[in-house]
């Protein structure tokens, strides 16, 4: 990736205090384009929606909402990094596009480090495991070695739903599958939106995938929470275990925590950069903004700085690059 170099840093630190900056409109004032790389429904499209009811009051105009999904967030990715750099497009990218997918594709339409600019990280959060109250009960899947045990037993019959091929969800399922030997069939819809719907109706049996759109399944009783994919348990669901409890199943080692982040096409001007990021952060610190997010399993975390999501990004790759050969993806 390239960084921004000490003189762009600088001349952005003096942009963020210079008297009236940060009341500068971007594009001009035109509404800005939110792309979500997900289909309405899912946590993506959650965390979208929002952010963009947040975003008008602190840059002073109006933000729309954008689905453009596919291909595990690369076709909404790809829609940003092709937009007229000039402030008036921004995408909610997932880290699995930034640092997992070039290690996943074969080819892709635009390079996601090279193409897209850094404005600010907007969550953490871990993947739940989730799976059909009503299967679990007939199975016997009163936890998640329960789970495991019953798809060794049963190679291939159990089918996990994910957000996409590529995704988080994905990656984590794989790299179970590949720890405990358990043949789960990995069924890809085109968010997790469509899959939750055939969780709910038995098609499918389980869903790694990010918290928000899950928790209010969990909560009726619909779904039945078995695992988070941290090392440890979340204060949210304190009765869940984390990957450390599983060390005899061979995943003691896996700690996976998705994070998303609002980017831009890459020469999108400094000024608009700089005004965007002030205005991630003046939502993220606003307490309102923080406690919705926070029964859905998020945890807002912004950066410090755009060079600061830079480096970032530049820092997990390594780490996403190994969860892409453990979890023996390849994908054209």
């Amino acid at each position: 990736m390239r960084m921004p170099g000490r003189r762009s840093i600088l001349a952005a630190g003096a942009l963020l205090a210079a008297p009236g900056a940060r009341a500068q409109p971007v594009a001009g004032g035109r509404p800005v384009r939110l792309i979500v790389p997900f289909p309405p429904g899912g946590a993506v499209d959650i965390l979208g929606r929002l952010l963009a009811d947040a975003l008008p009051a602190a840059l002073r105009q109006p933000v729309i909402v954008e689905n453009r999904g596919g291909a595990g967030g690369n076709i909404g990715a790809d829609a940003v990094a092709k937009a007229v750099p000039d402030g008036s497009t921004v995408g909610l990218i997932g880290v699995t596009t930034l640092c997992a997918a070039p290690f996943l594709y074969r080819s892709m339409a635009f390079d996601p480090q090279k193409d897209l600019a850094p404005i600010g990280q907007v969550v953490t959060g871990a993947v739940l495991c989730v799976v059909n109250a009503e299967t679990a009960a007939k199975r016997g899947w009163a936890d998640f070695a329960a789970l495991i045990a019953w798809a060794r037993a049963h190679p291939e019959e159990v089918r996990m739903g994910s957000s996409g091929t590529g995704t988080t969800s994905h990656l984590v399922i794989e790299a179970v599958s590949r720890a405990t030997g358990a043949r789960i069939t990995h069924v890809p819809y085109r968010g997790g939106g469509p899959a939750i719907n055939d969780l709910l109706a038995g098609t499918i049996d389980m869903m790694f995938d990010v918290m928000p759109a899950l928790m209010p399944h969990v909560e009726s009783g619909k779904f039945r929470a078995l695992a988070v994919s941290s090392a440890g348990r979340l204060p949210i669901l304190p009765a869940v275990p984390g990957m450390a409890e599983f060390a005899a199943l061979g995943l003691g080692d896996l700690d996976v925590q998705s994070w998303n982040a609002v980017m831009a096409p890459v020469g999108t001007p400094e000024p608009a950069v700089v005004r965007l990021h002030a205005a991630l952060r003046e939502v993220a610190g606003d307490p309102a903004f923080v406690e919705r997010l926070r029964p859905l399993g998020y945890t807002v975390m912004t950066s410090d700085s755009p060079a600061a999501l830079a480096a970032r990004i530049q820092g997990e790759t390594p780490r996403w690059r190994r969860l892409v050969e453990i979890s023996g993806a390849r994908l054209d």
